[in-house]
């Protein structure tokens, strides 16, 4: 189960709003738009989507990794630690 699941809405509005931020993106590049305009908004697409990416770790820190610290099996709240470890390293 998805520690997440109670902010689906959310989530799914931020990443349709990227979404419609990516396709201006390339109808500017289209359209030969200033570079400046264009990374900026590429910027903004990169926070937005940073955002989705920090609420699920943040739902999974709550859910997913707390579930497994009170399991009481260290065998499985090791490899939960390590897979976060391994997941926050690829965000940085």
């Amino acid at each position: 189960m998805a520690a997440y699941k109670d902010q689906k809405s959310d989530l799914a509005i931020r990443l349709k709003r990227a979404e419609g931020q990516i396709r201006g993106i390339r109808k500017m590049i289209d359209e030969e738009k200033y570079c400046i305009d264009v990374l900026n908004q590429i910027s903004a697409v990169k926070g937005a989507l940073k955002k989705v990416e920090l609420k699920i770790l943040e739902e999974h820190t709550k859910g997913c990794l707390k579930n497994a610290l009170v399991s009481g099996s260290e065998d499985y709240t090791k490899e939960m630690i390590q897979e976060l470890l391994k997941t926050i390293e690829k965000m940085m």
